[in-house]
């Protein structure tokens, strides 16, 4: 199989190991993909938007991915703590931050020796776009487990903010950020059940609120602009996973669905608890996922980010491994560069 020096330039052969968080995949880029040069992460994060898109469609979109897939890609890191950087990838874009990956990452970090494995935990500092991040991978016997990660500083700017949606009426949601903003309210609003409704029900319900609070609200990070926009919806069971874990399903970038309880979602529901005085610091809670996967919350601290109060937290989940790929292009091929059917 040849192909011309021009299309080995555009599509190199890139390999990749294969890992699920609760579901959600992690396709981690191990080599092939070319350098993205910067002088920050979020130049980083430009750079791989303008220029190196048809790598994320090569690799997130069929024939090799699929609409749900999702991606990781190691980059040179410039925060002077970092141990790596990550830019992080799905259907539709590159997001800011992301719990599921992190902790799929922190893990493969120790096992290839990115960051060297000390029993009984490992710290790993990944730099995300949205700020460093802190992993710790439990090494039980050196072999790396289940990772808890401290996020940025997160909090909630709006509380019971209203929209007016098509068909619904009038809606109050909750605001939070974990690394990105989103939208939190009970499925219940929409008379619908996380845990026993169609999943396609959900997720219009979700979008119809995706596209509202971005038409009809005003989100802005007090630190970065290109952190200011909402990154999805999700819908809850209305509890608080105090006694048991509470169900949510959040509906990302282009009507993606996160198998994961999402991690930075986590974050932003631990900070609207605080923000609401339901949770305070050293409080753990739990929260499940679509296919009953559970990550665990807790606040470890107060600060502040601008004018907005925030919090620290903890987030723990568990990564497995899946596979390894090499992916390449056959010259002639007219889907090479990837498709999406909905």
């Amino acid at each position: 199989m040849k192909s011309s020096p021009g299309e080995v330039l555009r599509y190199p052969e890139i390999r990749t190991c294969e890992m699920h968080t609760g579901g959600e995949p992690v396709r981690i880029v191990t080599g092939g993909y070319p350098p993205v040069p910067g002088a920050t992460i979020l130049d980083k994060r430009r750079h791989a938007q303008r220029r190196l898109d048809h790598l994320r469609r090569f690799l997130m979109h069929e024939p090799r991915g699929h609409n749900e897939m999702y991606g990781v890609i190691p980059v040179e890191p410039d925060h002077p703590e970092a141990d790596l950087a990550v830019l992080f990838c799905h259907n539709e874009g590159y997001s800011t931050m992301c719990g599921h990956a992190t902790i799929a990452v922190a893990r493969w970090a120790v096992d290839t020796g990115v960051v060297a494995a000390r029993e009984p935990r490992t710290t790993v500092r990944i730099q995300c776009p949205c700020g460093l991040v802190v992993a710790h991978v439990h090494c039980p016997g050196g072999r790396a487990g289940a990772v808890h990660f401290e996020s940025v500083p997160s909090f909630a700017p709006l509380l019971d903010a209203t929209l007016q949606l098509d068909g619904a009426g009038r809606i109050a949601v909750d605001i939070g950020y974990g690394g990105a903003f989103y939208a939190f309210l009970p499925a219940s609003r929409f008379g619908l059940d996380v845990r026993t409704s169609p999943a396609r029900s959900l997720v219009d319900a979700a979008w119809a609120v995706t596209c509202a609070a971005t038409a009809q609200l005003d989100l802005e990070h007090p630190e970065h602009e290109e952190l200011s926009f909402l990154y999805g919806t999700i819908l809850t069971d209305g509890g608080m996973g105090r006694d048991r874990p509470s169900a949510n399903v959040c509906v990302f970038a282009d009507r993606q669905v996160d198998r994961s309880p999402t991690g930075s979602g986590v974050t932003a529901r631990m900070a609207i608890q605080r923000a609401r005085g339901q949770a305070g610091v050293g409080e753990e809670r739990r929260f499940s996922s679509v296919t009953g996967a559970v990550f665990s919350g807790s606040i470890v601290g107060e600060t502040q980010v601008g004018e907005f109060d925030a919090v620290r937290v903890l987030v723990g989940g568990e990564a497995h491994y899946t596979g390894e790929a090499r992916f390449r292009a056959e010259a002639g091929d007219p889907l090479r560069g990837g498709f999406s059917v909905r």
